[in-house]
């Protein structure tokens, strides 16, 4: 029989093998990855998207307790889908919003205070216009993420020469409500092509089969009839006011309105109203000579064109040519369920190293300083000379779209410059309607 002494030492000892193996236990399970947490970034540009997976690799390296992931949304639909799932609290951790946009949102109380979150002295990285563009109550409320340069015209050089036009021309084009002084439609019209091969000033041009559109004038605000009113001393809005409905107004419209409606040089608006993609596509498929547009589809072209292409300046109109300017900034949203993370992914977004990426494959410009030299390396690698984008800024710039209300303001005037680019609302008509819904729904008046 077994001494008292003996029974007690072994159960002690059973019992340190037992706690050992829990410590043991524990100390591996200690010593795995962390659990992760997951933030979600929304975007709506395919070709950044492929960027900031690149980017987001490096991120996770550095911060294994986080996992990053991107979330697609189109941009037809993207600020519809954006402003529901904020209201039903599904948004993304982290998502993009222009400027149309970003003030309903901020004085909602949907945005990450970033000079509260990262600091003042982060500002300090990133393109000045863009935080000021971004800036509301003293408050910046997203990340500099793209600093749009200005807007030019893409040509396809093959469809250029056909039509006896040298990309040396295109740098002196201008527009004018008066034809006899107007250098841009001749061209357009050389440029447009019926299934017989007529261009569009031939007498026996067939507009019902066109095979070929000189340009893409259409309802596109940010490529195209902002740009306009800029170059004809007009303006979308004044602050928060809009002001389009003016007889300078009124001349740039039409004259945009009748490069679709009367001239056919540029696709139907029953094409693009419902399609915003459908000219880049066109220009892509060798469809369209003449692609007016920013920085944003330089990667775009680039990886669809499979013809000779490059980019020429902004045509003038009576005031030269004054083109938008525009950012992108990525918004912490304040309703995450995981803020330091969520901080953690803005402080990459804003730094070099995390849009390194977006500048050196040429997907868009950085908002990010350091990171631009990268954008511009990368095509000038290419070949593609896109000194054009930033030369007419040289000129001043037209507003870009702003204000609380905006997004209501453009849902109200939407459908009546959709019924005007389709030629069934006479443009005067049009532009007086659409400013008196537009400020209602700014609040504006």
């Amino acid at each position: 029989m077994a001494k008292r002494s003996t029974v007690i030492a072994a159960a002690v000892a059973g019992l340190v093998v037992v706690v050992a193996a829990v410590g043991i236990t524990a100390a591996v399970a200690g010593s795995g990855q962390p659990d992760k947490q997951t933030v979600t970034v929304r975007l709506w540009d395919e070709q950044v998207q492929k960027a900031y997976q690149s980017s987001f690799a490096e991120f996770e390296k550095k911060n294994p307790d986080i996992e990053l992931k991107t979330s697609l949304v189109p941009w037809a639909d993207y600020f519809t889908k954006l402003r529901t799932d904020i209201a039903a609290g599904n948004a993304d951790d982290v998502f993009w919003v222009n400027a149309g946009n970003f003030e309903d949102y901020a004085t909602g109380g949907d945005l990450v205070d970033i000079q509260k979150t990262l600091g003042a002295a982060a500002e300090k990285q990133w393109q000045p216009d863009v935080v000021k563009q971004y800036t509301l109550d003293g408050s910046l409320w997203g990340v500099p993420q793209l600093a749009d340069p200005g807007i030019g015209v893409f040509y396809n050089a093959a469809l250029l020469k056909k039509a006896g036009v040298t990309p040396a021309s295109l740098k002196n084009l201008h527009w004018s409500p008066d034809r006899a002084s107007d250098t841009l439609l001749p061209v357009l019209q050389k440029l447009t092509l019926d299934a017989s091969g007529r261009n569009a000033a031939d007498p026996g041009f067939d507009a019902q089969h066109i095979v070929q559109y000189g340009y893409n004038a259409a309802n596109d605000l940010n490529a195209i009839y902002i740009n306009y009113l800029g170059s004809n001393r007009a303006a979308l809005q004044k602050g928060n006011r809009f002001v389009f409905d003016t007889p300078q107004g009124r001349q740039a419209f039409q004259y945009v309105v009748d490069l679709i409606d009367k001239y056919h040089v540029a696709p139907s608006a029953a094409d693009t109203n419902t399609n915003g993609d459908f000219s880049r596509d066109q220009f892509t498929q060798g469809k369209l000579a003449l692609f007016q547009t920013g920085s944003y589809n330089l990667a775009n072209v680039e990886q669809g064109a499979s013809f000779d292409w490059g980019v020429a300046p902004l045509p003038a109109g009576p005031a030269g040519a004054i083109s938008v300017t525009n950012g992108v900034i990525a918004a912490g949203n304040a309703h995450s369920k995981h803020p330091q993370a969520v901080a953690k992914v803005l402080r990459w977004l804003g730094s070099a190293d995390g849009s390194a990426a977006i500048g050196a494959d040429g997907s868009a410009s950085p908002a990010v300083v350091a990171a631009q030299q990268g954008f511009l390396d990368h095509w000038k690698a290419k070949g593609v000379d896109v000194s054009p984008l930033y030369d007419v800024l040289k000129n001043g710039s037209v507003q870009a779209p702003q204000g609380a209300n905006w997004a209501k303001a453009q849902d109200a005037f939407g459908p009546v410059f959709e019924e005007m680019f389709l030629g069934r609302m006479p443009v005067a008509e049009a532009l007086t309607k659409a400013q008196k819904v537009a400020n209602a729904a700014m609040g504006a008046g």
